[in-house]
């Protein structure tokens, strides 16, 4: 689980990569889940959790008007 002041601090472009890695990360936890093999099926919330937190500070720098 990641922490909003360690996002925050992030630019842009590290966070669009953190995005695409966590949604990556969501579609191996997603698919362990449905076979079977997700041994803690509480993870799934917790990147769903990062993503947003992700998304969020993006748009704020977005609304700020540039990149951090």
């Amino acid at each position: 689980m990641m922490l909003y002041k360690d996002i925050k601090v992030k630019n842009n472009a590290e966070l669009r990569k953190l995005l695409d890695d966590l949604k990556a990360q969501l579609f191996i936890y997603r698919f362990q889940n449905k076979t079977g093999t997700l041994d803690h099926s509480h993870k799934i919330r917790e990147v769903r959790r990062d993503i947003a937190k992700v998304l969020t500070v993006l748009k704020i720098n977005e609304s700020k008007g540039g990149a951090k």
